[in-house]
């Protein structure tokens, strides 16, 4: 199974110090928009994502359709057809694409532990 790019979705307080914080640790910007409360952060091939206001919960991010650097990958699962292996194997999710429509679209599904899993495919 074939899931692109992860990254972890901190849903943060204060984008400011969360910022500065995971700047300390060698983390650089490398996506978002401040102004909008979200910010993608990066050092070597590892992804934080800080999310003001968005979500209630951390939660672990894959991105079909991407590699580590954002950029587009020839082959990919598409999140439908994702979608469709897991349910298959009896995993209940949250939120689920539309399966008539094609390009992006996202699903979440929740860990045995309450944690949540997005599936966010942007192309």
């Amino acid at each position: 199974m074939q899931l692109g790019a992860f990254s972890i979705s901190l849903a943060v307080k204060d984008l400011v110090a969360s910022r500065a914080f995971y700047e300390a640790l060698g983390f650089r910007e490398f996506g978002g928009n401040a102004g909008q409360g979200w910010l993608i952060l990066k050092n070597g091939e590892h992804l934080v994502g800080l999310f003001q206001g968005m979500f209630e919960k951390n939660m672990l991010t894959f991105n079909p359709g991407w590699d580590q650097h954002a950029k587009p990958l020839a082959e990919f699962t598409d999140v439908r057809e994702l979608q469709r292996q897991l349910k298959a194997q009896g995993i209940t999710l949250a939120t689920e694409a539309d399966e008539t429509t094609v390009g992006p679209a996202s699903f979440v599904a929740i860990d045995p532990d309450g944690n949540p899993v997005l599936v966010d495919q942007h192309r």
